[in-house]
């Protein structure tokens, strides 16, 4: 007999025992509310905002009224697993206030906050829980510096004789994925913890106990509601890593990492099979979890183009919806730019998102937007600041906003060589393995990035930069001087101008602790939002018109992807006393780097580092070699 079975029999015995010291009638009416049919848990995650300004939830309040009208209203149950409120025009415009109303009136029931729900501000999301939205939001890992949860840890509905327990669970990575400082006092003191510490451990202790908890409160099936993800990157925190280190849990209905997952099943710490769907992101999808009767669980993903646009509930949420969008419809329909060339996020060859892997013209274009507009050395913008694409033809305002949804505030700030070799270090930390919302598009730079050194960015529990400890991914890093139009070498030691946005200059955002209010001098404060500042720089630095030299799709040649094994070099042979190593002089050109120079010489970039140990003495990094400079070269490498 399973656990769920010896618990369900030791409710019948209970239930036996209280029946048959009740008056008859009573006992009577206990029978009458046996559940007879299955129970329906539809789910969304990652919506941000839908692609279709918000029309894709008509067709899941449509849904859900076809499942009602099939298996009765108390046994259906719509909830959301986070990131539903920012990434869109209605968001940005709406701090996520348009979001939520439109999500009251699809008929949500329960939902999680993912890292996206506090883009807008801690208080904001509050607000939105206690003031706005009429579904209760669910998590147990999001409390005070105290240990209090700030919203409900777990929530039980009952279907009959069937009682569910949802329990929420929010990515630590929150801390890191959102500005930092939103959840810090003025002293940089961490007002709220999603459980981030202990390797993992400590999210896992929490979770565990509150499905210990929920069980004792005689739940028949624990569902948890996850905005965790199964990527690599979000690791201690995944899905399947809580899975595997908990047990109780049934089935978890995950968000984050935009997987498309119509089913899985992974083990968890007794051996025992949970299962694990997603439905991608945008609502391309509507999951449906089907509870039967015997208890089994099956889960499907339903196309919602498929969904009959007909019904009653679906016209009635259409008609809500199409009065929303008439609030900012004029505003978003203004055109205030154009383009020659189609501008893209996306790979030219597969399709798929780039931007936060790989170089993009309109990465460029962003980059460059901040770097010319606020008159710095270096442009920065993250690639998960980059969110839609640019059509050739006319850009309009709800374009540029589609684009740069987050209401980022553009900052200069003057920091030094390193912290930008650093920030570049732990933007390619997944480069060549996964996508990283961190990844730097930039103006003003170029570098080159090889994926055959495993990175060595050291983090700390929130996802905060800490160190490099090892070999870095990253070299050959040249800054552009703009007067002379040629590109340097970057010096370590030198300052620089670098602009870019509040969350990542002033906040943190993305792990970026290298900057931060402590160690940068701020230039120019907030000065002006992201998507203003794009616009600014096309009408007024690009005349209106963005033209050929963004044409390439995979950008100006700016960040360089290799892959390129280094091998450990030969142990070197003591030289005898009298008999000094032959050298040769070398004079460093413009564009050179010491793995250009060790191909020159020896015919492999990958004796670089014998170069640099015979010049130790001048170089003070390997990335920090100027024009004209002389170096050694050993001529028997």
């Amino acid at each position: 007999m399973t656990m769920k079975a010896k618990k369900k029999w030791a409710a019948c015995i209970l239930a036996l025992a209280v029946a048959c010291a009740l008056p008859a009638p009573a006992a009577l009416a206990a029978e009458s509310h046996t559940q007879e049919d299955a129970v329906i848990v539809l789910y969304t995650n990652d919506v941000h905002c839908t692609s279709d300004d918000g029309m894709s939830y008509a067709a899941i309040a449509g849904y859900k009224a076809e499942m009602e009208a099939a298996y009765g209203e108390d046994s259906v149950t719509l909830v959301d697993t986070g990131d539903a409120i920012q990434g869109g025009i209605l968001g940005s415009m709406s701090s996520g206030s348009w979001i939520i109303d439109i999500m009251n009136q699809a008929g949500y029931d329960l939902a999680v906050p993912g890292n996206h729900e506090f883009d807008f501000r801690v208080d904001t999301f509050l607000d939105i829980v206690q003031n706005q939205a009429q579904f209760p939001y669910l998590s147990c890992n999001f409390a005070d510096s105290d240990g209090n949860p700030i919203l409900e840890p777990y929530r039980i509905v009952s279907y009959g004789d069937v009682d569910v327990a949802y329990i929420g669970i929010s990515t630590p990575e929150t801390l890191s994925k959102t500005a930092p400082t939103y959840f810090q006092d003025e002293s940089g003191n961490y007002l709220y913890s999603f459980y981030q510490g202990g390797d993992g451990q400590e999210l896992y202790d929490q979770v565990q106990e509150t499905v210990d908890a929920a069980l004792a409160d005689q739940a028949d099936y624990v569902v948890a509601l996850a905005h965790l993800g199964e990527d690599g990157q979000s690791s201690p925190w995944t899905s399947t890593e809580v899975i595997a280190n908990t047990t109780g849990i049934d089935i978890v209905l995950d968000g984050h990492s935009h997987t498309v997952e119509p089913s899985r099943t992974v083990q968890n710490a007794a051996g025992e099979d949970v299962l694990l769907s997603q439905t991608g992101t945008k609502a391309e999808s509507l999951g449906k979890l089907t509870i039967s009767p015997d208890g089994s669980m099956t889960t499907e993903l339903i196309p919602l183009a498929e969904v009959d646009t007909g019904s009653a509930a679906y016209t009635a949420a259409a008609s809500y919806i199409e009065s929303i969008q008439a609030e900012y419809e004029e505003k978003a329909q203004e055109v205030v730019a154009a383009s020659e060339v189609e501008l893209t996020v996306n790979d030219p060859d597969t399709g798929e998102r780039a931007v936060r892997s790989a170089e993009t013209n309109l990465g460029d274009l962003c980059a460059d937007a901040y770097r010319m507009v606020l008159g710095a050395d270096i442009g920065f913008i993250n690639g998960g600041g980059v969110r839609d694409n640019l059509a050739a033809g006319e850009i309009t305002y709800g374009d540029i906003i589609a684009v740069h949804p987050f209401g980022n505030l553009a900052c200069l700030v003057e920091v030094s060589g390193q912290q930008i070799l650093d920030a570049l270090e732990l933007g390619a930390m997944q480069a060549g393995e996964s996508e990283n919302g961190g990844f730097l598009q930039v103006s003003g730079l170029k570098y080159t990035i090889n994926t055959a050194i495993p990175s060595s960015v050291e983090l700390d529990d929130a996802g905060n930069f800490l160190s490099v400890s090892g070999d870095r991914r990253v070299s050959d890093v040249q800054v552009l001087d703009s007067a002379a139009g040629e590109y340097a070498p970057l010096d370590p030691a030198a300052t620089y101008t670098l602009a870019s946005h509040n969350y990542m200059l002033k906040d943190g955002g993305d792990g970026y602790a290298m900057f931060g209010k402590e160690n940068i001098t701020i230039l120019q404060d907030e000065v002006m939002v992201d998507n203003q500042v794009l616009i600014t720089y096309i009408t007024q630095n690009l005349g209106g018109v963005v033209g050929e030299e963004y044409a390439d799709p995979r950008g100006q040649g700016r960040i360089t992807m290799v892959n390129e094994p280094t091998a450990e070099p030969a142990p070197e042979q003591p030289a005898e006393p009298s008999q000094p190593a032959d050298t040769l002089t070398y004079v460093v050109l413009p564009g050179d780097s010491l793995w250009k120079i060790a191909q020159k010489q020896y015919g492999t970039g990958t004796k670089w580092t014998l170069i640099y140990e015979a010049n130790k003495d001048v170089i003070l990094h390997p990335n920090a070699i100027w024009v004209n400079q002389i170096l050694q070269i050993p001529e028997n490498a």
